[in-house]
């Protein structure tokens, strides 16, 4: 089977299968997409296939899945609090670019080395520049994932919601605020999609666990910017908010990995 997809023209087959989903999208009764998100998704996925192939499609797609149906749990009662994502949670451009531009970004560099139009130089300090950018793009996406999932989960079932820089009790929805139920489903979510990376090849076991401590700290990081920043600036959007996000998990894990290969060497 990979083979099989191997063979074939990336651009065609990428351009080609994302045009089936995008109609399907399209038609579909429940939109997870707005009609300028499914434009934007289209272009995303196929930057994604082409670059990484099936195995970065099939993370941003579990991202994509999974995020969607976290963001309807309890959709009914966050609506009635106020506190639910808009447009019942479909994702409009904004969202997509918001969620994927670092991992996005990953891709391409992966994209542009193995296309030869970047020739890492043979004495960098980074020993194997791809597998740093593809451990930074899984971690991406489980930075994102383990956020949305923790979100979601703790407006919908959270018990106790506590700021995370003063741990005082605010209401569920609050910029910043942190719960036992959410940060525990962010675990689990960043732990399933790491592992998807895994299980597709794009990083091993090591880089499993570099995700999931990434993901931890970005997602905290990203409370404390909520809890502080966000209400200050107009321009600190809930979108921009995620970008920051994704790029510290990328970073963190790129670190993380590195540290650790230079102790071990």
């Amino acid at each position: 089977m990979s083979s099989l997809i191997d063979s074939v023209n990336p651009w065609l087959l990428a351009v080609g299968l994302n045009t089936i989903l995008l109609g399907l999208a399209w038609i579909a009764p429940k939109k997870l997409l707005t009609p300028g998100g499914l434009f934007h998704a289209w272009f995303l996925a196929i930057l994604i296939w082409v670059t990484l192939g099936w195995q970065g499609y099939a993370v941003v797609m579990f991202y994509f899945l999974v995020g969607s149906g976290v963001t309807r749990i309890g959709m009914a009662q966050k609506e009635a609090e106020g506190i639910a994502e808009k447009r019942s949670g479909a994702r409009g451009p904004e969202n997509v670019w918001g969620s994927a531009l670092i991992g996005a970004l990953c891709a391409l560099g992966v994209g542009l080395i193995n296309s030869g139009f970047i020739v890492p130089s043979s004495q960098s300090l980074v020993p194997n520049p791809q597998s740093l950018l593809l451990l930074g793009y899984v971690a991406s996406f489980s930075t994102k994932l383990a956020d949305t999932t923790a979100s979601e989960v703790g407006k919908a079932y959270g018990k106790s919601t506590f700021l995370i820089t003063t741990l005082q009790p605010v209401p569920r929805g609050t910029e910043g605020a942190i719960s036992l139920e959410g940060t525990l489903a962010g675990i689990v979510a960043s732990v399933a999609i790491a592992f998807v990376g895994w299980g597709v090849g794009l990083i091993d076991l090591l880089g499993v666990a570099w995700c999931v401590l990434a993901a931890f700290i970005a997602t905290n990081l990203e409370s404390v910017i909520g809890a502080t920043l966000q209400s200050k600036y107009t321009w600190l959007t809930n979108e921009v908010v995620n970008i920051f996000n994704t790029l510290i998990g990328a970073i963190a894990s790129v670190l993380i990995a590195w540290t650790w290969i230079s102790i071990i060497n």
